[in-house]
């Protein structure tokens, strides 16, 4: 009888109380999935899961993955889990097995180099990645372990045109959140549809930063919550003159003959589609409109192009017009090839390649009228040929990495079967002969300096009916002057029109003095502005250089030296301390918000002179800015975190410490809260500082007040107190005090109200000198600037005891505190009271001492 290959896993887990799934999943061996799951168990690791023979095959890799290959990244091999796993998100209960929360951190196929079945069973497995965050190839190598009870392995990247140094990208650092909200991504395929180890994308994986000296460095971009844009613009692709030299690092598509549209999904599920030029064409694309609704996708925003096709199943835009002209929906076709935005994910940064699969999945079921735009692996140079023998305009190659960015881009490029473009009409000749209406249009492009210049008259490829409507038009944008910048040789006998309406126009090349040779009307255009209009050059695509993709950290931070050596002690870097600030950002602003902050910065480190900053002055920091000297007309105006982009500017400037006032701009003058720093002296033992906190804790519900948590990052911890806005910083001040004079009255043994480092030997100093006005204490999840760099973090008083110092977290440890976040917190903003009760009840006390 065959062995349950889950045996171990469900023998491990009480199913009645975990939600994870106790079996289940189809499996794919063409196309087999991988997942990663970040785990928040008595450690912080991440759970690497393979598809094999039914199962997912799994290892537990304590510091997650890494693009730089001279990271060997420890991964202990564990039980098999059921391929339905791959979707579990959600907390494990407590005194459960991997007791702690789960995300879905990335999600994708994998393709092994070689027979999987051998390399993992000679424990030297070797594969490609094709997931939202990691790619390219991989390699799990079993290790000899003195530890009999792991099977140990190593995680290691390979050396490929995705690998990168550790010091300028850090995925788990910098793409740390879920990725289960995605749609799934299509499996790499060849030609026949079975998944083959195809070539890594090209800079699919970006480097972070960027030095002052040297060019932007790339690095993949997560997708970020965003709300749907109200209007886009698309990407427009740039004429080159042959086809890249790298083709494989691109995707190639057929240039359709017709219109750019993109199409709105807003969340009540109503569908607008505009041109790129921002009109909205929906009521003229009702029958598109509608079937797109009936798809009843989420919010999106859709990237494409209506064409019609002829009787050889090719785009024919003389029929996309008379289509228009006599309403016939039933001939428009919409091809789709891009989804910058879905479901409430900015899609925009993700690589191409990421974006089509998605949009693919969504199109699985789609009507006749509504068309993925599939792409050719052929050589570039025979599909321009085919293309060209067709009657096609040409086609359009997009590199596999490029994001979508609304203006003209490098990384899409379009190859033509001839020479045809848009123009300005700016004028037109009477008829000859039997011609009806005109003669010729005069067209022209605009130069660098925006000026209309003379391109040359057009007088074929006109029918009748042309004729007529084209001269109607003209007439009613009739003018006395001339719009051509210089003369033409039609001036005496030439019709000026305001130059609004476009002609696509076919022709032989363009002569030495800029006409055009042998032009040909195609037809008129009114989906592009006519100031756009310029003479398209063709440039080398071997010239072009990857487009820079968005990054975590903006791609507007230039950071210099990111390598410098911050904490000689543990050897944290400048570019590690960033990233901390990235990551920490959104819930530091919460405490930063409003509130005067100071400024702690070391140029040389921790180690050399260190310099507390409390006024902008010169300094220019992106994001901090100044308060109103108002505020306090006796001193420099105070500076503010107006953005969690300060807090990166402000690192790059080589701040450490970011310290905040007691009071938010708004009431300056009254505090809202009170600030007990508990600082131990020397010979106190880390039990009696969590005692002394336990103690204040106790004696402020005794006051009838709140205390909240945090550790200090340094040695102590902070015990902060909301208060309600009714008094001045002299009473607040003189309150704190009384405060600790009480505890140090009360127990001397263990508090001190005395400040000196005589004073504390053996005991705790409750600082409260941090009350009076212009007074700071280093804000929630800054780090300090100490050796280890300890982060202050707010903590629920449940969790006390399991704290091992106030440096319990660090800059290197913090990503195991970042799922519990502010939580500990929540009901801080409604805990204010007052402390007028307070007051009179330490009255008493002080009187009875006495």
């Amino acid at each position: 009888m065959a062995t349950d290959p889950l045996e171990k896993y469900k023998s491990k887990r009480n199913f009645t109380l975990t939600t994870e799934p106790a079996e289940g999943g189809v499996g794919n061996e063409a196309a087999r999935q991988f997942v990663i799951q970040k785990h928040w168990a008595s450690s912080l690791h991440y759970d690497l899961r393979l598809e094999l023979d039914g199962t997912m095959k799994s290892w537990a890799v304590p510091k997650g993955p890494s693009f730089d290959p001279a990271d060997k990244r420890m991964a202990i091999h564990v039980e098999d889990h059921p391929i339905s796993y791959n979707t579990f998100e959600g907390v494990i209960p407590a005194k459960q097995y991997g007791a702690g929360k789960v995300i879905v951190w990335d999600k994708g196929t994998w393709v092994p180099i070689g027979d999987a079945h051998e390399g993992y069973a000679q424990g030297n497995l070797k594969f490609e990645f094709h997931g939202h965050k990691l790619q390219g190839r991989w390699a799990l190598i079993r290790i000899k372990s003195k530890n009999t009870r792991q099977d140990a392995w190593l995680l290691i990247k390979e050396k490929d045109t995705l690998a990168r140094p550790a010091s300028e990208f850090s995925v788990v650092d910098e793409l740390p959140d879920s990725v289960a909200a995605l749609p799934a991504l299509a499996a790499p395929t060849s030609a026949q549809g079975t998944p083959t180890p195809s070539k890594p994308p090209h800079q699919s994986a970006r480097k972070t930063s960027a030095s002052t000296t040297s060019s932007a460095r790339r690095k993949a971009a997560a997708p970020a919550r965003s709300t749907l844009p109200p209007k886009m613009s698309p990407v427009l692709a740039t004429l080159v003159d042959q086809p890249p030299a790298q083709a494989e690092d691109w995707l190639f598509e057929i240039k359709f003959d017709g219109y750019r549209m993109l199409t709105r999904i807003d969340d009540q599920g109503q569908v607008r589609l505009f041109t790129r030029n921002g009109h909205d064409w929906t009521s003229k694309l009702k029958s598109i409109a509608r079937q797109i609704a009936d798809l009843h996708l989420p919010p999106s925003w859709l990237d494409g192009e209506i064409v019609v096709l002829n009787a050889n199943g090719a785009p024919d835009f003389q029929a996309l017009q008379n289509a228009f002209d006599l309403d016939r929906q039933q001939d428009f076709v919409y091809f789709l090839f891009d989804l910058p935005f879905h479901d409430g994910l900015d899609l925009t940064g993700l690589p191409l390649v990421e974006r089509r699969a998605a949009l693919r999945t969504l199109l699985t079921h789609a009507p006749p009228a509504l068309r993925f735009s599939d792409t050719f692996d052929a050589p570039p140079q025979d599909m321009v040929t085919s293309a060209c023998q067709m009657g096609l305009e040409g086609i359009i190659g997009k590199r596999k990495t490029s994001t979508y960015t609304s203006t003209r881009s490098a990384d899409w490029i379009k190859l033509k079967c001839g020479h045809r473009q848009e123009f300005v009409i700016g004028g037109w000749t009477d008829p000859k002969g039997s011609r009806q209406a005109l003669g010729a249009i005069l067209v022209g492009v605009h130069d660098e300096q925006g000026r209309l210049v003379y391109a040359g008259g057009v007088g074929t490829g006109f029918n009748n009916k042309a004729l007529v409507d084209i001269h109607a038009k003209l007439h009613k944008l009739a003018q006395k002057t001339s719009p051509f910048a210089g003369p033409t040789e039609h001036d005496r006998q030439a019709h000026w029109v305001k130059p609004t309406l476009l002609a696509e126009v076919t022709f032989s090349h363009w002569t030495q003095d800029g006409h055009l040779r042998h032009p040909v009307f195609h037809a008129l255009r009114d989906d592009k502005p006519a100031k756009n209009i310029v003479r398209e050059r063709p440039q080398h695509p071997q010239d072009f250089k990857p487009q820079e993709t968005r990054s975590t950290l903006p791609a507007q931070l230039k950071i210099s030296h990111p390598d410098r050596v911050v904490d000689a002690s543990t050897g944290i870097t400048k570019i590690e301390l960033i990233r901390h600030y990235g990551l920490v950002g959104p819930l530091m602003m919460a405490h930063l918000k409003g509130r005067p902050v100071s400024l702690v910065r070391a140029p040389s480190g921790i180690e050399g002179q260190q310099f507390f900053q409390k006024h902008l002055e010169n300094a220019k920091m992106t994001g901090i800015r100044e308060l109103p000297q108002s505020l306090d007309p006796d001193h420099e105006p105070y500076m503010e975190v107006a953005t969690a982009l300060g807090l990166l500017s402000a690192a790059q400037m080589n701040v450490v410490e970011f310290h905040t006032w007691n009071a938010t701009r708004s009431a300056l003058m009254k505090p809202d809260r009170i600030t007990f720093d508990l600082d131990p002296g020397a010979g106190v033992d880390w039990k009696t500082v969590q005692q002394g906190a336990q103690l204040l804790h106790a004696f402020l519900d005794q006051l009838g007040l709140a205390g909240f948590l945090k550790t200090s990052g340094g040695k102590g911890l902070h015990v902060v107190v909301p208060i309600r806005r009714q008094h001045d910083w002299d009473t607040v001040k003189a309150f704190s005090q009384a405060v600790v004079s009480h505890l140090a009255a009360t127990l001397p043994q263990l508090f001190v109200a005395k400040m000196g480092p005589r004073n504390r030997v053996g005991k705790i100093f409750v600082d409260y000198l941090r009350n009076g006005f212009g007074a700071t204490t280093v804000s929630a999840w800054s780090a300090r600037v100490r050796p280890g760099m300890g982060v202050s973090v707010p903590c629920a008083w449940a969790e006390l005891g399991q704290l091992t110092g106030g440096a319990h977290w660090t800059v290197r440890n913090i990503h195991r505190r970042l799922d519990q976040g502010n939580a500990p917190w929540h009901d801080y903003s409604s805990a204010a009271r007052s402390i007028g009760p307070a007051i009179k009840m330490l009255k008493p006390a002080k009187a009875a001492r006495r």
